[in-house]
């Protein structure tokens, strides 16, 4: 994408800051329109989105990386979103790395080596066709994502970003699901803050960060998928949370 166009984004993060993620989502589908994903991690965020694509009516591919070592209760979610919602998510799957010859298994010996086997470099190589990229983060998940905005450059995939849910908080996630009765995983009632790949998912305590249950007992919080270290042109001020 050229210097002009990541000035436009700039722009569309300014105009659309404080909009609904309706707004938000329906203006990137019209502006890269069959060039823009959404990447679901079946998180609840991620169903939401897909509920308001579909409430809108905008043609919005989704695709998911299929780690092979989702939660059993992840892939029945999968379905029902299918379902539900008369789509076709797409599996995104890496091609798998040799196995270790100690026998160890790949999240234990290297965790960072296996997301970056299992979900960066799926990532890259899809959103390599793509113009833009739609993702359920919000800026209060962790301290990296704190400064995302509505429309980014993403420097590290080289291309825009769009967090339609940037400005919400947990509760408005959770009072969407409850109007609409979006399907969510049944593992949130478990204790589930946040969801990855079943070796790496644990419940967290009450009072614990949301989370907290990933990659427990390691200084690693990210995956490696979003990173925020955007050039200060792509910097504006956030904006309140517009359910």
């Amino acid at each position: 994408m050229t210097a002009p166009a990541r000035e436009e984004i700039a722009v569309l993060a300014a105009a659309l800051e404080g909009k609904g993620p309706e707004e938000i989502l329906s203006a990137a589908v019209a502006r890269f329109h069959g060039r823009i994903a959404l990447a679901s991690s079946f998180g609840a965020e991620d169903c939401v989105l897909v509920d308001v694509a579909a409430r809108a009516q905008l043609a919005l591919d989704v695709f998911t990386l299929d780690t092979g070592y989702l939660f059993p209760e992840t892939y029945v979610l999968w379905r029902k979103l299918e379902e539900r919602y008369g789509i076709s998510i797409r599996g995104v799957k890496a091609s798998q790395p040799a196995p270790d010859p100690r026998g160890s298994a790949p999240w234990e010996t290297d965790p960072d080596a296996c997301c970056e086997a299992r979900k960066v470099a799926p990532l890259r190589a899809t959103l390599s066709r793509l113009e833009a990229w739609a993702t359920g983060i919000r800026r209060d998940q962790t301290p990296a994502r704190a400064n995302a905005r509505v429309f980014e450059w993403d420097g590290r995939f080289g291309l825009a970003k769009v967090n339609p849910l940037a400005a919400w908080t947990n509760g408005d996630v959770h009072e969407y699901v409850r109007r609409f009765d979006v399907p969510t995983n049944p593992l949130h009632a478990k204790g589930y803050g946040s969801i990855g790949c079943a070796p790496c998912t644990s419940p967290v305590r009450p009072g614990e960060d949301p989370r907290a249950g990933r990659w427990r007992g390691r200084v690693k919080t990210e995956c490696g998928l979003h990173a925020h270290t955007q050039p200060a042109w792509t910097s504006v001020p956030p904006g309140p949370s517009d359910p």
